[in-house]
Parts: C-alpha cells; structure tokens; sequence
C-alpha cells in the first residue's frame, strides 16, 4: 500500500458528523484523499476531501456514489449509523428496516462495488464500525442484530480477500460521545458509563482505525476489536 502524502483515496460514510467527521479528518491528517458520503452538508473543508451527498438507505444511489468513487478507492470505512431503541411489544418494523438499510446494506452495496477493484490491484483495507451492543443489550435487539451482521460480512469478505492483499474488520466502539446520544428516538435513556469513567471518543476511534488502514495492519483480517474502556472486563 502506498505511503506518500496524496497517493490514497478512502470512502467513509457518516462523515459528517461523530465517528465518520472524525476518521475522515484523521484520515486527511495521515495524507489520505476521502470521499465523504453522508446526507447531511459536509463540515469539513480541505483541499483532499471530496463530498458526495448521498442517502445510504437508497441502494441505487448508494451503489452509484460507490461506482463514481471506486476506481481510486484502496481503503472503505463504513462509519454511517443511526440508533433506536425500544424493548419487546414496542418494536417497530420500520426501525428495524432503517437499521438494516443503513448499517448492513449500504455497507454490502458500496462493498461489492470496491472490494473486487481492491483485490484485483490486491491492495486495500475495509473497516466497518460495530458496537459493543453487537452482544446484545436489553431494548436494543433491532440495533444489536444490524451491528452483528456487520461482523458475519466482515469476517467472510476477509475470508474471500486475504489472499489478495485486502483486509476486512470491525471496530466496535462502547459508548462514545457524538451527536447520536442526543437524539429524540433515544428518549430518556442514558449512556452506560465504562469502567474508565468516561464515553469513548470519536477521535480514539479514529486512531484505531487509521492502524487499520495501515501497511503495518495488513495482517490483521476478520477481526472484530472492540474500544471499550473496559467496559468488556470482568468485574
């Protein structure tokens, strides 16, 4: 995988805002060009990053703003979520399907469009961030099982590409400080803090995921790594 300043180019959805802002700026910083794809308006302004506004639940438009990117493509962070709540006997199917559409599908479409260009020039890198809630949480069954396809597509995209140079894994955060602890749909429900005292933040994700996309990671495939602050500890 290339190194100098320029030479690469990433998608990462969600880059507007939380996580995806803050791994498209590190990405940036480390001398990536990004194609931003998100609904909302940009916020970042650089001379490298390029936004593509694009609703992720749209398949087509999805899988056409991934041809318009992919041929320079060499790294896909799929960063972009939303979460809903809510316990047995309150669940909503049309929750279930934006989970789904967001956080799997737009994963898959933008996937099979730049995964066998990576192979093909048998260089490249796939993060898809996860969450810890992947293990099951009580109210949270609709968000849990979206996040924890994520780890099956990972786990066998790695399967089909490691032997074509690309790798494939999950970075699953605990809770972490951005705009989706605000939202409405969460209603009055409060984040668990770690045992380290404090929500993770979007910028110690980044980092991680910028290991990732890294020439010194290209052995590390399949993997689901969680950023936890302990939280995954026994006590």
């Amino acid at each position: 995988m290339p190194n100098d300043a320029g030479s690469r180019s990433a998608i990462v959805t969600g880059s507007s805002s939380g996580i995806g802002q803050a791994i498209a700026e590190r990405l940036l910083a480390d001398g990536w060009r990004v194609h931003g794809f998100d609904l909302a308006a940009p916020r970042i302004e650089h001379g490298r990053f390029k936004p593509l506004l694009v609703d992720l639940t749209d398949g087509a438009a999805t899988a056409a703003a991934a041809r318009s990117a992919a041929d320079d493509v060499s790294a896909f962070v799929h960063a972009a979520g939303v979460l809903r709540v809510a316990p047995l006997g309150e669940l909503r199917a049309e929750d279930a399907e934006l989970m789904w559409r967001l956080h799997v599908a737009a994963a898959s479409r933008i996937a099979n469009v730049v995964l066998p260009r990576m192979t093909a020039h048998r260089d490249g890198r796939v993060v898809l961030i996860g969450s810890r809630v992947a293990q099951g949480k009580a109210g949270r069954s609709q968000y849990a099982a979206s996040k924890a396809a994520l780890i099956g597509m990972a786990r066998s995209w790695a399967a089909e590409s490691i032997a074509d140079g690309v790798t494939v894994n999950v970075v699953s955060p605990a809770a972490t400080q951005t705009a989706m602890l605000d939202d409405p749909a969460r209603k009055t429900e409060t984040p668990n803090l770690p045992p380290l005292g404090r929500l993770i933040r979007p910028d110690e994700v980044a980092a991680l995921v910028s290991y990732l996309l890294s020439p010194a990671a290209a052995a590390i495939t399949g993997q689901d790594i969680q950023i936890c602050g302990g939280a995954s500890l026994p006590r």
